[in-house]
């Protein structure tokens, strides 16, 4: 049976952008939807389904952070944030949003596009890390049905998340660095700015730890990274 085409929806006020965009992408089999306009994008989204969201920052009616946070309260859609604004502090908001990546105007379209494949790669192809079903006091991992839980309740993680909790679980008590944990989640880390693990680190203690404040799965291994509690979290 022939796997349908993916679907990608470009929400860009600059028609002449969104228009070459389309053109590479469509090149490469995938199907695409256009819509100039932050509201309409938002229900489009929402009503199409895409396999990814390309989303400009600035947009009319609704920006593009703000489609960014609703977006990703509703699903787990991948999300390419596309902008030309390059500070160090509206990357990281749009990763603590939950974006996938970030690209910075003016960029290649073919780049654009291997940033595409290489989201939808990350974001659908499960990880390699066995399927063992891991535990840790109440925290419960099982990825033959890619589920977490938490006493007996089931926590809704972002693929980024779910994947970050995955490879330190399956390995507790090994330090990772922020570096070794990027080549997990983008091809090209050169990038993507390491603060990201951090935020995707405090937004996964915010939904599994008891008390994010004094985490007790997630360790922080100061100058280094991070680990999975080696003992559990003795609850």
């Amino acid at each position: 049976m022939t796997e349908s085409p993916r679907k990608i929806l470009i929400v860009e006020d600059d028609k002449n952008t969104a228009g070459l965009v389309a053109t590479y992408l469509q090149k490469e089999g995938f199907v695409v939807l256009i819509e100039n306009d932050g509201k309409q994008g938002l229900q489009t989204a929402r009503m199409e389904l895409p396999s990814l969201v390309i989303l400009d920052l600035m947009l009319p009616n609704i920006d593009g952070l703000e489609i960014c946070r609703q977006l990703r309260s509703e699903s787990n859609v991948p999300i390419l944030m596309l902008t030309a604004r390059e500070e160090e502090i509206d990357r990281v908001l749009g990763f603590s949003l939950g974006a996938d990546d970030y690209v910075v105007k003016p960029f290649s379209p073919r780049e654009l596009v291997e940033r595409v494949k290489a989201i939808l790669r990350r974001t659908q192809t499960p990880a390699k890390l066995g399927t063992q079903l891991l535990k840790c006091g109440q925290l419960q991992l099982d990825p033959e049905k890619y589920k977490v839980s938490l006493d007996g309740k089931i926590i809704n993680l972002t693929t980024s998340e779910y994947k970050l909790l995955h490879v330190l679980m399956a390995s507790p008590g090994r330090v990772f660095g922020r570096t070794e944990l990027l080549r997990h989640f983008y091809d090209q880390e050169e990038a993507v700015i390491e603060r990201v693990i951090d935020v995707h680190i405090n937004k996964l203690r915010q939904k599994i730890e008891p008390d994010s404040g004094h985490p007790t799965f997630i360790e922080t291994v100061r100058g280094f990274g991070y680990r999975f509690a080696e003992n559990g979290s003795n609850q």
